[in-house]
């Protein structure tokens, strides 16, 4: 996005998404249609195998057999993610200038280490290099968080880093703040890499949410359920004190302690975040 188009005049334009230069219904591409994961690489790291913190090897690429299922669920063929072993389901494909659409809800299990926690998961989007490389479980990537109460949160993964305007609020915390001073998020930055969302537009736990990510270049934009809770600038990566652009990737859906179900995965391209004249 251009840097003198206002923020605000983009926010403006996402309420009338439909009628911008988006593409029509028919441009709309479905990641998972319930049926397999011909399109999908899963990815586990290491086991926990008896409830304290021993672990084994890595499972690794595609050798799940239990987080990752197709189930029926209110009359759909959805993904559930079990969140016993923490690790990732991720497009083999990269995207880069697109419309993310899916919708989740929360199931009821937990597990060791967040069995008394938020339930919690993630969409990864920019995903790229090797898995396992965030934490041991995920790729490098930025994380549009889905975790109870925080769905919209950023955290930047393995290097990830955004700029994005933010204000520290009563906890001590920044939060997006469309008014606040633009900020740099990154494992490097005395700031952390975590943002948290603005506002709050989650559905109650055990309701479908709606998220709605959209990506052009290195500005994205955080939709839940019709809400716009956060918009980020100049994506970028960090190697060895070196800064690039990070604005293509793979995108990769977490298991992170708490059972979920994903359905409705679905893409477009776009070629601009609308804006007004």
């Amino acid at each position: 996005m251009n840097g003198n188009i206002s923020i605000k005049l983009m926010l403006s334009c996402l309420v009338i998404i439909s009628a911008c230069s988006t593409p029509s219904k028919e441009n709309w591409r479905v990641l998972f249609d319930g049926s397999s994961f011909n399109d999908w690489d899963t990815y586990l790291g290491a086991k926990n195998i008896r409830g304290d913190t021993t672990f084994t090897s890595p499972i690794g690429l595609n050798k799940d057999t239990s987080v990752f299922k197709i189930v029926n669920l209110d009359g759909d063929n959805v993904l559930r993610v079990s969140g016993e072993i923490w690790g990732g389901v991720s497009t083999k494909e990269e995207f880069q200038n697109y419309h993310l659409q899916l919708q989740f809800k929360w199931g009821k299990l937990r597990w060791y280490p967040k069995e008394n926690d938020k339930r919690d998961s993630g969409l990864l989007y920019h995903g790229v290099g090797e898995h396992g490389a965030g934490d041991g479980f995920w790729l490098r990537s930025q994380e549009f968080q889905i975790q109870e109460g925080d769905c919209g949160d950023y955290w930047g993964v393995a290097g990830a880093g955004f700029d994005i305007k933010s204000t520290l609020n009563a906890d001590s915390v920044f939060q997006y703040d469309p008014q606040g001073s633009l900020l740099t998020f990154n494992q490097d930055s005395e700031l952390g890499r975590h943002c948290k969302k603005n506002p709050d537009a989650e559905n109650p736990s055990g309701e479908w949410n709606t998220i709605d990510l959209y990506c052009v270049d290195g500005t994205s934009v955080h939709v839940i359920n019709g809400k716009v809770v956060m918009v980020l600038q100049n994506s970028k990566q960090h190697d060895n004190g070196k800064e690039s652009k990070l604005i293509k990737g793979k995108i990769q859906l977490q298991s992170e302690s708490a059972e979920v179900y994903y359905r409705d995965i679905k893409i477009r391209p776009i070629k601009n975040i609308p804006t007004l004249d």
